[in-house]
């Protein structure tokens, strides 16, 4: 299995995991396609704020994990959000998150934390996490989408 940064050729791969993500039970809601091209732009772009790696076996792309990376006062340091992690279906059970996140220290040795969101049902996800040594945050977290009047 190979990790490596994204690269423009990957465009309709990652449009396409992206909605295959998406529509799974693995999230509450789906997201417009403009989401995905917005975004591909922005990682292939050069931002600091986020990164992409797609998962190959041989010429297969069998995944991706999104990520953004931020600062934290109360982790002391970096945190590498892992906003999306995706493994196609016929990929899954084979060790492929577990062995990208053992190998996110060290893609990124500056950070203090490494964090995610889970989607409350998903259970077999939660597993795998707490095996890798993910704890569990007691926050609520809340939003509002820039735009939106309160």
């Amino acid at each position: 299995m190979i990790f490596e940064k994204i690269k423009k050729t990957d465009r309709e791969e990652f449009i396409k995991m992206g909605t295959e993500f998406y529509s799974s039970p693995a999230v509450m809601h789906s997201i417009p396609v403009s989401h995905f091209e917005k975004t591909f732009d922005v990682l292939i772009g050069g931002s600091p704020l986020a990164d992409c790696y797609i998962f190959r076996e041989g010429d297969e792309v069998c995944g991706y994990a999104l990520l953004a990376l931020t600062y934290s006062n109360e982790a002391g340091g970096k945190v590498v959000w892992i906003e999306e992690v995706y493994v196609r279906e016929q990929y899954r059970s084979k060790g492929i998150t577990g062995s990208f996140f053992e190998m996110l220290p060290t893609l990124y040795p500056d950070a203090a934390r490494l964090r995610l969101e889970i989607e409350p049902d998903n259970e077999r996800a939660a597993q795998l996490y707490r095996r890798k040594g993910f704890d569990v945050l007691v926050y609520s977290q809340m939003y509002r989408e820039i735009g939106r009047k309160a």
